[in-house]
């Protein structure tokens, strides 16, 4: 049976609230430096982005609040659910992160994590906040290209 293409990606938790409250700008994939039981627990599925967000400190990234849940199979060895978790990004993105979080309005918010190749990455967005008008034009938008998906989908049967 062959195993998966060298490509694949299986994606483990989306923020699916962070496309509906910020505009994302650039979106940049980094690795996460974790523990061994984090990782059993990740592919368990046992993680949220609920209120994560990523810091830049000291030239170095970390990822705040984000909850993976302690493996259920683990000893006393488990790992704690919240804490900072460095991100792995080469110099030059991590200078570019930099640059861009100095911006007034410019925030790093994850968006999702998955497997890659076997490696467990996080794809941070470079994230800029939506007003309330902007999350209601864009709710008036999406509801109106569905209606006129429904129109063309009823029409051609």
């Amino acid at each position: 049976m062959p195993g998966p293409s060298e490509n694949s990606i299986h994606r483990i938790a989306t923020n699916r609230k962070a496309t509906r409250d910020y505009f994302v700008e650039t979106r940049i994939e980094a690795g996460i430096a974790l523990q061994g039981t984090e990782v059993k627990a990740i592919r368990a599925g046992h993680i949220s982005l609920v209120g994560a967000f990523a810091r830049m400190d000291n030239g170095e990234a970390f990822v705040q609040n984000l909850t993976i849940q302690p493996y259920e199979f683990g000893n006393r060895f488990n790992h704690e659910p919240i804490r900072p978790r460095r991100l792995l990004l080469h110099r030059k993105e991590l200078d570019r992160l930099t640059a861009a979080t100095t911006q007034k309005g410019l925030t790093l918010v994850p968006l999702a994590v998955y497997f890659k190749r076997g490696k467990v990455k996080i794809e941070l967005g470079v994230c800029r906040g939506k007003r309330q008008h902007d999350k209601r034009e864009t709710l008036r938008r999406k509801t109106s290209e569905r209606e006129t998906q429904r129109a063309i989908r009823s029409a051609t049967r």
